[in-house]
């Protein structure tokens, strides 16, 4: 289906807030390094996509993979869901968190208030919103101290809210995530050097 305009600027907010990390993200250094060693763009963008997998690149992949099952289990069994998660996963939850960005990633709470006016404007349901907020009320609590959602899990709410599947949500960063490593890979071409 075609968006509707409410659909695709909620869309265009998550790719938009996806494109760039900066320069110490793997796959942005990965591509600078590539055309440092010779590559063509092509080379330095190829590059940088092959790394961008589970480690780097797959919590938004991996946090509407848990956003989903919390929503088929209910919300009364989200402590199991995040339990059983972590079991099968590590300490970690996907899309809660992260080392640059504390305590709050900056993108995040735009994001989410995207996803309201969005809910407010009949564009979605906010049922997957109100998930993740669960998700980050639960882990403070648990966890002693805040762990806040971060650019992975607010981009997550909206594809989910959308309704694309978990792997469509990495790939849609992946579209993302090369408009910023072409023009890293660029500004490193017009530097030179090696």
């Amino acid at each position: 289906d075609l968006p509707n305009a409410g659909e695709a600027k909620l869309l265009e907010a998550a790719l938009v807030a996806a494109v760039d990390h900066g320069p110490q993200a793997p796959s942005i250094a990965a591509a600078r390094m590539a055309v440092t060693c010779g590559l063509p763009l092509n080379g330095a963008l190829a590059s940088a996509v092959n790394m961008l997998d589970d480690v780097h690149g797959g919590a938004g992949e991996q946090a509407v993979r848990l956003y989903t099952q919390i929503a088929k289990a209910g919300l009364d069994a989200l402590p199991q869901v995040v339990a059983d998660w972590r079991a099968a996963n590590g300490k970690y939850v996907p899309g809660f968190g992260h080392r640059f960005h504390t305590p709050t990633d900056p993108r995040t709470p735009a994001l989410m208030q995207a996803v309201e006016r969005a809910r407010v404007e009949g564009v979605c349901t906010g049922e997957f919103a109100q998930i993740g907020q669960a998700i980050e009320r639960h882990l403070a609590t648990s966890a002693g101290k805040p762990i806040p959602m971060n650019i992975d899990g607010a981009t997550a709410v909206i594809y989910a809210e959308l309704g694309f599947p978990a792997p469509l949500a990495r790939g849609l960063f992946l579209l993302s995530r090369s408009v910023g490593i072409l023009a890293h890979a660029w500004e490193q071409t017009e530097q030179g050097g090696r």
